[in-house]
């Protein structure tokens, strides 16, 4: 136990935000928005709200992305890997238009083995793999908000 502290190592607890209250201005149907405000509800005091006008900042995930590239062909021509990009641009602003975080990527890529003989299960993999990126990118972007600098 003595070595575990020793090293910095803390379990995750609530993420603190300089914010009290937060807009997430994205697609209706977004699960990065959905999982991002969940994230926010369950993990940090600040409160999410449903009206752009009753937060002090405002998330805009300007950009939401899946692609898939061919990364390798077997010798009969046959597609044998894919890599797979997830791709987040976001912003955040507060009610004035002051940007506190500038345009910003976030960019995760994955690569997996594909079969034809098995294209149900490369597809369900495919699938599995997007949802972690999109976990990941949850996790980056409440890293980010934790160290924005609100400007008076």
């Amino acid at each position: 136990m003595l070595l575990v502290a020793a090293c910095g190592f803390e379990l995750r607890g609530t993420a603190t935000l300089p914010f009290s209250s937060l807009y997430v201005d994205a697609a209706p149907t977004s699960q990065l928005a959905i999982q991002l405000k969940r994230a926010v509800t369950l993990n940090s005091g600040t409160r999410v709200t449903d009206r752009r006008e009753e937060a002090e900042v405002i998330l805009q995930i300007v950009n939401e992305v899946q692609e898939k590239q061919i990364l390798s062909l077997t010798g009969g021509g046959r597609v044998s890997e894919f890599q797979i990009r997830y791709r987040v641009l976001f912003r955040l602003t507060d009610s004035k238009n002051r940007e506190h975080i500038p345009a910003s990527e976030i960019l995760l890529r994955r690569e997996y083995t594909y079969s034809d003989s098995q294209a149900l299960a490369s597809q369900s993999e495919e699938t599995l793999l997007y949802r972690d990126m999109r976990n990941d990118a949850v996790s980056q972007l409440m890293r980010r908000l934790q160290t924005a600098k609100l400007k008076s």
